[in-house]
């Protein structure tokens, strides 16, 4: 069974976080014993891994899309890979309609060997950065400006995937939304090299929510973050409804949401993401926030990423 994010992993010295630290202690530890076993694989083709260090809802695949059309513009040919998940497909989806060349495998070594087969000249790894057996040619992490990195501790205590010292192997960091000098300062701390850049989403069909009563369903990693852009936009949500990430929706589920928005007059806005779990669950029209990740300073972003070619 699936669970929402807890609260606690962004609440500093809460007494749950303190309750399980021990377990945290013991993640660090075969995270350490993990890193120093494996053997770094150099797959002679030019790598850039979009990946996070909280778990979850921090951007990297709207990250990937965008920067393999960049690159595909820039006359480069890369393909974006994926370990495969039963549970991920909706974001396969989403990958294909929006750029279209993705490699889904169980084993992500595997997938950039057929890469290389099918003469894609770059790979763009969306979510790998744990994958310690890849040796990548640039690492970006993605964070979003409302969580940032929560009670800073390790899962099960926080939201953090690895310990903070993780930085140290990244060259860049982008923050999907406000500049926060303090968040900078601390990570330079870590590692001085970083590069840092900021994004935001901005939404392409605002105007087809305009003036309705809006019943939003979400199914994301961080939920809160997709409320506070609709409301961002000057649109009134009535209801919010939470489903974990990457959630499989049941018939029932969908016909419930949709009778409730009919007998209220709400209209129906979802992620992109969740649409293409929710669109052959129900005849109705289920509409979604189509976005556009604008990065701040793209020139310098991209210079920064093309470096995997020198």
């Amino acid at each position: 069974m699936k669970l929402n994010k807890p609260k606690f992993w962004d609440v500093k010295n809460s007494f749950i976080s303190i309750l399980l630290y021990p377990f945290s202690f013991l993640v660090l530890l075969y995270i350490c014993i993990k890193k120093k076993l494996i053997i770094h694989k150099d797959l002679n083709i030019p790598i850039v891994c979009v990946g996070n260090i909280y778990l979850g809802g921090t951007g990297k695949t709207p990250t990937s899309i965008f920067l393999a059309k960049e690159l595909l513009k820039l006359g480069k040919n890369p393909v974006i890979i994926r370990k495969f998940y039963q549970s991920h497909k909706d974001e396969y989806e989403l990958i294909k309609k929006q750029f279209g060349n993705i490699l889904v495998n169980k084993n992500r070594v595997d997938a950039i060997q057929e890469a290389k087969e099918k003469n894609y000249d770059s790979v763009i790894l969306d979510d790998g950065f744990q994958d310690y057996k890849i040796k990548k040619n640039s690492s970006i992490l993605c964070f979003n400006y409302n969580q940032l990195i929560g009670n800073e501790l390790v899962i099960p205590a926080g939201p953090l995937r690895e310990g903070l010292s993780s930085l140290k192997l990244a060259d860049i960091v982008l923050i999907n939304g406000g500049k926060n000098n303090a968040f900078e300062k601390k990570i330079l701390n870590i590692n001085q090299n970083l590069e840092i850049f900021y994004s935001h989403y901005k939404p392409t069909n605002i105007e087809d929510f305009k003036n309705k009563k809006l019943l939003a369903v979400a199914g994301i990693g961080n939920p809160i973050n997709f409320f506070q852009l609709i409301e961002d936009n000057s649109l009134k949500i009535e209801k919010k409804i939470i489903f974990p990430d990457h959630y499989e929706f049941t018939e029932e589920e969908v016909i419930d949401i949709v009778e409730e928005a009919k007998n209220k007059n709400y209209h129906i806005i979802t992620t992109e993401k969740d649409y293409f779990k929710i669109k052959n669950l129900t005849n109705e029209k289920i509409n979604f926030l189509k976005i556009s990740l604008e990065i701040h300073e793209k020139k310098r972003f991209l210079k920064a990423v093309s470096k995997i070619y020198d």
